[in-house]
């Protein structure tokens, strides 16, 4: 049997501890979901949308296609969240606006995702800036990352499967 390093033993387990804390947070964000009576990715959709917002804007902030863009516009309009309109300085560029539902909507989902959060539940606030600082030592946040270096194409696809109703 092949004996690891303490070194190596602390990297599995820290991979490991993070394995479940997506799993969890990803977890904690379809339950959000369900309890609103949307799709996954509205959550990051609606949280994403802080002002008028280019539809390709928003794409490269999720890090998906357009295709899959237009099908977010389309269910968050169908549902009275967001309306398009054209950009005043490009009258073919297509932006989504919040409506006051939408604009509800968006602040009662990041409420009860904060209330949710594992770090928020188990955390001080200054470990919670301390986790912070460690996780920029090791990656910038999403927020910040350029999206040409994402894999939009398998989060895409991800989110595609995951938003796909279950027959049964």
């Amino acid at each position: 049997m092949h004996q690891r390093s303490d070194e190596s033993q602390i990297d599995l387990d820290l991979l490991d501890a993070l394995a479940g804390l997506i799993a969890r947070l990803v977890s904690e964000g379809e339950a959000l979901a369900k309890d609103f009576g949307v799709p996954a990715f509205f959550i990051k959709a609606l949280h994403l949308i802080d002002a008028p917002l280019a539809m390709k804007e928003l794409g490269q902030r999720m890090h998906c296609d357009p295709s899959f863009v237009t099908s977010i516009a389309d269910m968050l309009e169908k549902r009275g969240l967001a309306v398009r309109e054209a950009d005043p300085a490009d009258r073919r560029v297509k932006r989504l606006v919040l409506t006051s539902a939408g604009l509800e909507m968006k602040h009662q989902m990041e409420q009860a995702m904060l209330e949710r959060s594992p770090w928020r539940q188990s955390l001080t606030g200054e470990e919670r800036s301390t986790l912070i600082s460690l996780i920029h030592k090791m990656a910038p946040p999403l927020s910040a990352t350029d999206p040409a270096d994402c894999p939009a194409e398998e989060v895409t696809n991800f989110l595609a499967t995951a938003a796909t109703p279950k027959v049964g």
